[in-house]
Protein backbone atom coordinates (compact mmCIF):
# COMPACT_ATOMS: atom_id res chain seq x y z
CA UNK A 1 0.00 0.00 0.00
CA UNK A 2 1.59 3.53 -1.38
CA UNK A 3 1.35 6.82 0.67
CA UNK A 4 0.59 9.02 -2.19
CA UNK A 5 -2.79 9.75 0.35
CA UNK A 6 -0.41 11.38 2.40
CA UNK A 7 0.35 14.10 -0.19
CA UNK A 8 -3.37 14.72 -1.07
CA UNK A 9 -5.58 17.70 0.55
CA UNK A 10 -6.06 15.81 3.63
CA UNK A 11 -9.25 17.61 5.63
CA UNK A 12 -11.81 17.71 8.65
CA UNK A 13 -8.32 16.96 10.72
CA UNK A 14 -7.14 17.94 14.51
CA UNK A 15 -3.97 19.75 15.00
CA UNK A 16 -2.24 17.58 17.07
CA UNK A 17 -0.32 19.80 20.11
CA UNK A 18 2.59 16.89 19.71
CA UNK A 19 2.69 15.06 16.36
CA UNK A 20 5.76 12.89 17.51
CA UNK A 21 3.12 11.74 20.70
CA UNK A 22 0.54 11.07 18.15
CA UNK A 23 2.70 9.56 15.72
CA UNK A 24 4.03 6.66 18.76
CA UNK A 25 0.19 6.53 19.88
CA UNK A 26 -0.12 5.31 16.34
CA UNK A 27 2.89 3.00 16.72
CA UNK A 28 1.66 1.20 19.71
CA UNK A 29 -1.86 0.89 18.13
CA UNK A 30 -0.01 -1.08 14.94
CA UNK A 31 0.70 -3.80 17.93
CA UNK A 32 -2.64 -4.21 19.29
CA UNK A 33 -4.35 -7.16 18.36
CA UNK A 34 -7.15 -6.03 14.97
CA UNK A 35 -10.64 -5.29 15.72
CA UNK A 36 -12.15 -7.47 12.92
CA UNK A 37 -11.03 -10.70 10.83
CA UNK A 38 -11.39 -10.38 7.19
CA UNK A 39 -12.72 -13.42 6.98
CA UNK A 40 -15.75 -11.81 8.58
CA UNK A 41 -14.63 -8.67 5.68
CA UNK A 42 -15.28 -11.22 3.05
CA UNK A 43 -18.09 -12.70 4.44
CA UNK A 44 -19.78 -9.22 4.78
CA UNK A 45 -19.02 -8.33 1.35
CA UNK A 46 -20.42 -10.88 -0.27
CA UNK A 47 -23.96 -10.15 1.45
CA UNK A 48 -23.77 -6.76 0.10
CA UNK A 49 -23.41 -8.25 -3.08
CA UNK A 50 -26.15 -10.34 -2.46
CA UNK A 51 -28.35 -7.46 -1.62
CA UNK A 52 -26.87 -5.02 -4.60
CA UNK A 53 -28.40 -7.44 -6.98
CA UNK A 54 -31.89 -7.91 -4.81
CA UNK A 55 -31.17 -10.84 -2.08
CA UNK A 56 -31.28 -8.95 0.85
CA UNK A 57 -31.06 -6.03 2.52
CA UNK A 58 -29.00 -3.61 4.36
CA UNK A 59 -30.36 -2.38 7.81
CA UNK A 60 -27.39 0.15 8.92
CA UNK A 61 -27.48 2.15 12.06
CA UNK A 62 -26.11 3.61 14.96
CA UNK A 63 -24.71 6.54 17.32
CA UNK A 64 -23.89 9.86 15.36
CA UNK A 65 -20.95 9.76 17.79
CA UNK A 66 -19.99 7.24 20.12
CA UNK A 67 -18.89 8.39 23.26
CA UNK A 68 -16.61 7.36 26.01
CA UNK A 69 -18.99 7.31 28.91
CA UNK A 70 -21.93 5.27 27.01
CA UNK A 71 -20.12 1.96 27.92
CA UNK A 72 -22.44 0.12 30.12
CA UNK A 73 -23.45 -3.54 29.08
CA UNK A 74 -27.26 -1.85 28.66
CA UNK A 75 -26.37 0.47 26.55
CA UNK A 76 -24.57 -1.44 24.17
CA UNK A 77 -26.94 -4.20 23.98
CA UNK A 78 -29.74 -1.75 23.52
CA UNK A 79 -28.38 -0.89 20.40
CA UNK A 80 -28.09 -4.09 19.40
CA UNK A 81 -31.72 -4.53 20.52
CA UNK A 82 -33.32 -2.01 18.21
CA UNK A 83 -31.19 -3.33 15.10
CA UNK A 84 -32.42 -6.85 15.97
CA UNK A 85 -35.83 -5.82 16.24
CA UNK A 86 -36.04 -3.74 13.38
CA UNK A 87 -34.45 -7.03 11.31
CA UNK A 88 -37.11 -9.13 12.38
CA UNK A 89 -39.63 -6.86 11.28
CA UNK A 90 -38.26 -6.40 8.13
CA UNK A 91 -37.12 -10.25 7.38
CA UNK A 92 -40.58 -11.61 9.16
CA UNK A 93 -42.66 -9.47 6.90
CA UNK A 94 -40.80 -9.72 3.52
CA UNK A 95 -38.97 -13.19 4.04
CA UNK A 96 -35.71 -10.97 3.00
CA UNK A 97 -32.39 -11.63 4.30
CA UNK A 98 -31.49 -8.73 6.26
CA UNK A 99 -27.87 -7.73 6.80
CA UNK A 100 -27.42 -5.63 9.87
CA UNK A 101 -24.12 -3.24 10.09
CA UNK A 102 -24.04 -1.26 13.17
CA UNK A 103 -22.47 2.17 13.03
CA UNK A 104 -20.47 1.03 16.58
CA UNK A 105 -17.24 -0.03 17.78
CA UNK A 106 -15.32 2.53 15.75
CA UNK A 107 -17.37 6.15 15.06
CA UNK A 108 -15.41 7.63 17.83
CA UNK A 109 -14.93 10.83 15.06
CA UNK A 110 -16.97 13.29 13.92
CA UNK A 111 -16.04 15.70 10.48
CA UNK A 112 -17.34 19.39 11.28
CA UNK A 113 -18.38 22.10 9.66
CA UNK A 114 -16.28 24.75 11.35
CA UNK A 115 -12.63 24.54 12.56
CA UNK A 116 -14.09 26.70 16.41
CA UNK A 117 -16.44 26.49 18.19
CA UNK A 118 -17.78 30.36 19.49
CA UNK A 119 -19.62 30.61 23.39
CA UNK A 120 -19.43 33.69 25.01
CA UNK A 121 -16.92 35.25 23.15
CA UNK A 122 -14.39 32.36 23.78
CA UNK A 123 -12.95 30.66 20.73
CA UNK A 124 -12.09 27.06 20.90
CA UNK A 125 -11.46 24.04 18.70
CA UNK A 126 -14.88 22.22 17.64
CA UNK A 127 -15.57 19.38 19.37
CA UNK A 128 -14.79 16.13 16.68
CA UNK A 129 -15.21 13.06 18.52
CA UNK A 130 -14.24 11.47 21.37
CA UNK A 131 -11.37 9.90 19.80
CA UNK A 132 -10.03 13.57 19.82
CA UNK A 133 -11.03 15.46 22.19
CA UNK A 134 -13.88 16.37 24.83
CA UNK A 135 -17.21 17.92 24.18
CA UNK A 136 -16.80 19.89 27.29
CA UNK A 137 -15.82 23.20 26.82
CA UNK A 138 -13.11 24.31 28.08
CA UNK A 139 -9.69 24.93 26.78
CA UNK A 140 -8.12 21.99 28.05
CA UNK A 141 -10.45 19.50 27.19
CA UNK A 142 -10.99 20.70 23.35
CA UNK A 143 -7.27 20.47 22.84
CA UNK A 144 -6.67 17.30 20.57
CA UNK A 145 -5.13 14.84 23.09
CA UNK A 146 -4.20 11.53 20.94
CA UNK A 147 -4.21 9.68 24.25
CA UNK A 148 -7.55 9.47 23.56
CA UNK A 149 -7.33 7.11 20.55
CA UNK A 150 -6.02 4.29 23.13
CA UNK A 151 -9.22 4.70 24.44
CA UNK A 152 -11.04 4.63 21.39
CA UNK A 153 -9.32 1.11 20.21
CA UNK A 154 -10.17 0.19 24.02
CA UNK A 155 -13.37 0.93 24.12
CA UNK A 156 -14.00 -0.74 20.55
CA UNK A 157 -12.20 -3.78 21.14
CA UNK A 158 -14.43 -4.49 24.71
CA UNK A 159 -17.68 -3.96 22.31
CA UNK A 160 -16.52 -6.13 19.69
CA UNK A 161 -16.19 -8.73 22.33
CA UNK A 162 -19.62 -7.90 23.49
CA UNK A 163 -21.14 -7.97 19.91
CA UNK A 164 -19.14 -11.60 19.37
CA UNK A 165 -20.09 -12.56 23.01
CA UNK A 166 -23.52 -12.16 22.66
CA UNK A 167 -23.88 -13.43 19.07
CA UNK A 168 -22.28 -17.12 20.05
CA UNK A 169 -24.21 -17.37 23.11
CA UNK A 170 -27.79 -16.54 21.43
CA UNK A 171 -28.26 -13.62 22.34
CA UNK A 172 -28.57 -12.33 18.65
CA UNK A 173 -30.92 -15.67 17.91
CA UNK A 174 -34.50 -14.88 16.31
CA UNK A 175 -35.20 -17.67 19.07
CA UNK A 176 -34.54 -15.17 21.85
CA UNK A 177 -36.82 -12.51 20.10
CA UNK A 178 -38.73 -12.18 22.97
CA UNK A 179 -35.52 -10.35 25.37
CA UNK A 180 -34.85 -7.84 22.41
CA UNK A 181 -38.37 -5.67 24.21
CA UNK A 182 -36.89 -2.41 24.44
CA UNK A 183 -40.36 -0.18 24.61
CA UNK A 184 -41.93 1.37 27.72
CA UNK A 185 -44.94 2.12 25.96
CA UNK A 186 -47.02 -1.34 25.62
CA UNK A 187 -50.14 0.30 24.12
CA UNK A 188 -48.43 1.66 21.57
CA UNK A 189 -49.89 0.41 18.12
CA UNK A 190 -46.32 -0.22 16.65
CA UNK A 191 -45.45 -2.17 19.96
CA UNK A 192 -48.47 -4.31 19.58
CA UNK A 193 -47.87 -4.91 15.98
CA UNK A 194 -44.27 -6.13 17.10
CA UNK A 195 -45.33 -8.55 19.45
CA UNK A 196 -47.67 -10.03 17.39
CA UNK A 197 -44.79 -10.94 15.00
CA UNK A 198 -42.70 -12.26 17.72
CA UNK A 199 -45.20 -14.56 19.09
CA UNK A 200 -45.55 -15.98 15.30
CA UNK A 201 -42.13 -16.25 15.24
CA UNK A 202 -41.97 -18.63 18.21
CA UNK A 203 -44.65 -20.59 17.26
CA UNK A 204 -42.73 -21.25 13.81
CA UNK A 205 -39.61 -21.77 15.84
CA UNK A 206 -41.19 -24.38 18.30
CA UNK A 207 -43.04 -26.06 15.31
CA UNK A 208 -39.24 -26.64 13.37
CA UNK A 209 -38.56 -28.20 16.55
CA UNK A 210 -41.34 -30.40 16.95
CA UNK A 211 -40.98 -31.61 13.64
CA UNK A 212 -37.18 -31.95 13.93
CA UNK A 213 -36.24 -29.64 11.16
CA UNK A 214 -33.31 -27.58 11.12
CA UNK A 215 -33.58 -23.73 11.61
CA UNK A 216 -32.31 -22.10 9.12
CA UNK A 217 -28.74 -20.48 9.60
CA UNK A 218 -29.99 -16.91 9.70
CA UNK A 219 -32.15 -18.23 12.45
CA UNK A 220 -29.55 -19.33 14.14
CA UNK A 221 -26.31 -16.95 13.48
CA UNK A 222 -27.71 -13.63 13.16
CA UNK A 223 -24.42 -11.11 12.55
CA UNK A 224 -23.82 -7.85 13.29
CA UNK A 225 -21.15 -6.62 11.51
CA UNK A 226 -19.96 -2.92 12.28
CA UNK A 227 -19.26 0.23 10.48
CA UNK A 228 -17.65 3.66 11.11
CA UNK A 229 -16.28 7.05 9.45
CA UNK A 230 -12.93 6.55 8.28
CA UNK A 231 -12.13 9.77 8.90
CA UNK A 232 -8.39 9.77 11.21
CA UNK A 233 -6.62 8.16 8.35
CA UNK A 234 -3.17 7.21 10.39
CA UNK A 235 -5.37 5.42 12.93
CA UNK A 236 -7.44 3.66 10.72
CA UNK A 237 -3.81 2.66 8.55
CA UNK A 238 -2.84 0.99 11.64
CA UNK A 239 -4.89 -1.83 11.06
CA UNK A 240 -3.87 -2.88 7.99
CA UNK A 241 -3.20 -6.82 7.13
CA UNK A 242 -2.14 -7.96 3.71
CA UNK A 243 -4.28 -11.32 2.84
CA UNK A 244 -4.08 -12.62 -0.64
CA UNK A 245 -1.80 -9.79 -1.55
CA UNK A 246 -4.48 -7.36 -0.73
CA UNK A 247 -5.08 -4.94 1.78
CA UNK A 248 -7.17 -5.08 4.32
CA UNK A 249 -8.25 -2.48 7.17
CA UNK A 250 -9.23 -4.47 10.05
CA UNK A 251 -10.80 -1.94 12.51
CA UNK A 252 -14.26 -2.61 11.09
CA UNK A 253 -16.33 -4.48 8.53
CA UNK A 254 -17.13 -1.83 6.17
CA UNK A 255 -15.82 1.53 6.32
CA UNK A 256 -17.15 4.59 4.68
CA UNK A 257 -16.02 8.39 3.60
CA UNK A 258 -18.32 11.11 4.24
CA UNK A 259 -19.55 13.62 2.06
CA UNK A 260 -16.60 16.39 3.29
CA UNK A 261 -13.97 14.17 2.31
CA UNK A 262 -14.73 12.51 -0.54
CA UNK A 263 -13.82 14.78 -3.37
CA UNK A 264 -12.52 12.97 -6.07
CA UNK A 265 -8.45 14.11 -5.09
CA UNK A 266 -8.75 13.83 -1.46
CA UNK A 267 -6.15 11.93 0.91
CA UNK A 268 -9.95 10.11 1.84
CA UNK A 269 -10.61 8.46 -1.87
CA UNK A 270 -6.80 7.99 -2.29
CA UNK A 271 -6.82 6.18 0.63
CA UNK A 272 -9.71 3.62 0.57
CA UNK A 273 -9.34 3.04 -3.31
CA UNK A 274 -6.22 1.03 -1.98
CA UNK A 275 -7.83 -1.42 -0.04
CA UNK A 276 -10.02 -4.06 -0.35
CA UNK A 277 -13.04 -3.79 2.23
CA UNK A 278 -16.37 -2.81 1.45
CA UNK A 279 -16.64 1.22 1.04
CA UNK A 280 -19.87 3.54 1.58
CA UNK A 281 -19.81 6.82 -0.02
CA UNK A 282 -21.63 9.47 1.60
CA UNK A 283 -23.60 11.63 -1.48
CA UNK A 284 -25.05 14.62 -0.91
CA UNK A 285 -26.69 17.62 -2.65
CA UNK A 286 -24.03 19.63 -3.88
CA UNK A 287 -22.43 16.30 -5.25
CA UNK A 288 -21.22 16.48 -9.11
CA UNK A 289 -23.13 13.05 -10.86
CA UNK A 290 -19.98 12.65 -13.13
CA UNK A 291 -17.91 12.70 -10.13
CA UNK A 292 -19.73 10.01 -8.29
CA UNK A 293 -18.96 7.92 -11.59
CA UNK A 294 -15.73 8.79 -11.39
CA UNK A 295 -15.65 8.10 -7.79
CA UNK A 296 -16.68 4.87 -8.33
CA UNK A 297 -14.36 3.36 -11.14
CA UNK A 298 -11.57 4.86 -8.72
CA UNK A 299 -12.50 3.16 -5.91
CA UNK A 300 -13.79 -0.32 -8.12
CA UNK A 301 -11.82 -0.48 -11.21
CA UNK A 302 -12.99 -4.04 -11.13
CA UNK A 303 -16.51 -3.17 -10.73
CA UNK A 304 -16.95 -6.02 -8.29
CA UNK A 305 -20.43 -6.15 -6.64
CA UNK A 306 -20.41 -5.88 -2.74
CA UNK A 307 -17.43 -2.93 -2.76
CA UNK A 308 -18.80 0.10 -3.22
CA UNK A 309 -22.26 1.33 -1.27
CA UNK A 310 -23.58 4.87 -2.49
CA UNK A 311 -25.10 6.26 0.67
CA UNK A 312 -27.36 8.86 -0.47
CA UNK A 313 -28.05 11.83 1.71
CA UNK A 314 -29.66 14.10 -0.33
CA UNK A 315 -32.61 15.58 1.64
CA UNK A 316 -36.50 15.88 1.19
CA UNK A 317 -35.80 19.05 -0.98
CA UNK A 318 -33.39 17.72 -3.04
CA UNK A 319 -34.11 13.77 -3.66
CA UNK A 320 -36.53 13.61 -6.03
CA UNK A 321 -34.15 16.06 -8.46
CA UNK A 322 -31.23 14.43 -8.09
CA UNK A 323 -31.15 10.75 -7.74
CA UNK A 324 -32.94 10.31 -10.78
CA UNK A 325 -29.91 11.87 -12.27
CA UNK A 326 -27.80 9.24 -10.34
CA UNK A 327 -29.09 6.58 -10.89
CA UNK A 328 -29.21 6.92 -14.68
CA UNK A 329 -25.62 7.82 -14.56
CA UNK A 330 -24.45 5.17 -12.93
CA UNK A 331 -27.19 2.43 -14.84
CA UNK A 332 -25.72 4.29 -18.20
CA UNK A 333 -22.29 3.40 -17.07
CA UNK A 334 -22.83 -0.09 -15.94
CA UNK A 335 -21.31 0.85 -12.79
CA UNK A 336 -22.16 -2.39 -9.76
CA UNK A 337 -23.03 -0.30 -6.25
CA UNK A 338 -25.76 -0.84 -4.09
CA UNK A 339 -28.20 1.96 -2.93
CA UNK A 340 -28.47 3.06 0.78
CA UNK A 341 -31.26 5.66 1.56
CA UNK A 342 -29.72 7.72 4.77
CA UNK A 343 -32.80 10.06 5.45
CA UNK A 344 -31.21 11.80 8.42
CA UNK A 345 -27.90 14.09 7.65
CA UNK A 346 -29.95 16.00 4.73
CA UNK A 347 -32.86 16.63 7.29
CA UNK A 348 -31.31 18.11 9.83
CA UNK A 349 -33.17 21.42 11.31
CA UNK A 350 -32.77 23.63 14.29
CA UNK A 351 -36.00 23.68 17.16
CA UNK A 352 -37.35 27.19 18.19
CA UNK A 353 -34.93 26.47 21.85
CA UNK A 354 -31.81 26.04 19.44
CA UNK A 355 -31.18 21.88 19.74
CA UNK A 356 -30.09 20.29 16.26
CA UNK A 357 -33.86 17.87 14.93
CA UNK A 358 -35.21 15.64 12.46
CA UNK A 359 -38.60 15.59 11.65
CA UNK A 360 -40.03 11.97 11.69
CA UNK A 361 -42.36 12.77 9.13
CA UNK A 362 -39.61 13.88 6.70
CA UNK A 363 -37.61 11.19 7.28
CA UNK A 364 -40.65 8.97 6.17
CA UNK A 365 -41.10 10.85 3.17
CA UNK A 366 -37.47 10.73 1.93
CA UNK A 367 -37.67 6.76 1.84
CA UNK A 368 -40.73 6.52 0.71
CA UNK A 369 -39.10 8.43 -2.26
CA UNK A 370 -35.76 6.84 -2.11
CA UNK A 371 -38.33 3.41 -2.95
CA UNK A 372 -40.69 4.72 -5.05
CA UNK A 373 -37.64 6.58 -7.56
CA UNK A 374 -36.08 3.07 -8.02
CA UNK A 375 -39.18 1.07 -8.86
CA UNK A 376 -39.53 3.63 -11.18
CA UNK A 377 -36.06 3.27 -12.56
CA UNK A 378 -36.01 -0.45 -12.31
CA UNK A 379 -33.31 -0.80 -9.89
CA UNK A 380 -32.67 -1.90 -6.49
CA UNK A 381 -33.68 -0.25 -3.01
CA UNK A 382 -30.78 -1.97 -1.41
CA UNK A 383 -30.77 -0.51 1.95
CA UNK A 384 -31.23 2.32 4.82
CA UNK A 385 -28.55 4.01 7.04
CA UNK A 386 -29.98 5.67 10.31
CA UNK A 387 -28.51 7.28 13.57
CA UNK A 388 -30.53 5.41 15.97
CA UNK A 389 -30.58 4.35 19.75
CA UNK A 390 -32.04 2.09 21.99
CA UNK A 391 -32.87 4.58 24.19
CA UNK A 392 -36.16 6.44 25.21
CA UNK A 393 -34.27 9.73 23.95
CA UNK A 394 -36.35 12.71 22.61
CA UNK A 395 -34.00 13.95 20.08
CA UNK A 396 -36.11 13.83 16.91
CA UNK A 397 -39.98 15.34 16.40
CA UNK A 398 -42.61 13.42 15.48
CA UNK A 399 -43.11 9.52 15.75
CA UNK A 400 -46.07 7.50 17.44
CA UNK A 401 -45.56 9.49 20.73
CA UNK A 402 -45.52 12.76 19.06
CA UNK A 403 -42.50 14.22 20.20
CA UNK A 404 -42.91 18.15 19.97
CA UNK A 405 -39.99 20.96 20.13
CA UNK A 406 -41.18 21.68 23.79
CA UNK A 407 -40.05 17.97 24.55
CA UNK A 408 -36.70 17.91 23.21
CA UNK A 409 -35.02 18.59 26.19
CA UNK A 410 -36.53 15.87 28.30
CA UNK A 411 -34.05 13.38 27.33
CA UNK A 412 -31.70 14.99 24.64
CA UNK A 413 -28.17 13.15 25.10
CA UNK A 414 -26.60 12.94 21.66
CA UNK A 415 -23.07 14.02 21.46
CA UNK A 416 -23.85 15.62 17.85
CA UNK A 417 -26.42 14.51 15.97
CA UNK A 418 -30.38 13.75 16.66
CA UNK A 419 -31.22 9.97 16.64
CA UNK A 420 -34.17 8.00 16.37
CA UNK A 421 -35.41 6.33 19.60
CA UNK A 422 -36.32 2.81 20.59
CA UNK A 423 -40.34 3.60 19.30
CA UNK A 424 -39.47 5.84 16.35
CA UNK A 425 -37.11 3.06 14.99
CA UNK A 426 -39.74 0.42 15.56
CA UNK A 427 -42.31 1.77 13.46
CA UNK A 428 -39.84 3.28 10.64
CA UNK A 429 -38.68 -0.97 10.97
CA UNK A 430 -42.82 -1.56 9.92
CA UNK A 431 -42.57 1.27 7.20
CA UNK A 432 -39.60 -0.20 5.50
CA UNK A 433 -41.20 -3.79 5.37
CA UNK A 434 -44.32 -2.15 3.86
CA UNK A 435 -42.31 -0.35 0.96
CA UNK A 436 -39.92 -3.85 0.56
CA UNK A 437 -43.65 -5.88 0.26
CA UNK A 438 -45.36 -3.15 -2.13
CA UNK A 439 -42.36 -3.13 -4.17
CA UNK A 440 -42.33 -6.93 -4.56
CA UNK A 441 -45.92 -7.46 -5.37
CA UNK A 442 -45.84 -4.50 -7.89
CA UNK A 443 -42.96 -6.53 -9.66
Amino acid sequence: MNTNWKNKKMTQQPQWPDINQFNQIIETIKEYPNLVSVEEILNLKTQLANAAQGNGFILQGGDCAETFSEFSNDMIQNKLKVLLQMSAIIQYITKTNVIKIGRIAGQFFKPRSSEFEIRDNIKLPVYRGDAINSITFSKEERMPNPKRLLQAYHQSSAIMNLIRNLTMGGFTNFTNINSWHLSLHEKSKYVKKYNVIAKQINEMITFANVSKDFLSSNMNHNTVYTSHESLLLDYELAFKKIYNKKNYICSAHMLWVGDRTRFLDSAHIDFVSQIANPIGIKIGPEVSVDDVVKLCQKINPNNQYGKISLIIRLGINYIADILPQLINEVTKNEINVLWLCDPMHGNTIKAKAGLKTRNFDTIKSEIEYFFNIHHQHNTIPGGVHFELTGDNVTECIGGINNIQDIDLEDHYQTACDPRLNNEQSLEMGFLIAELLQKRRINK
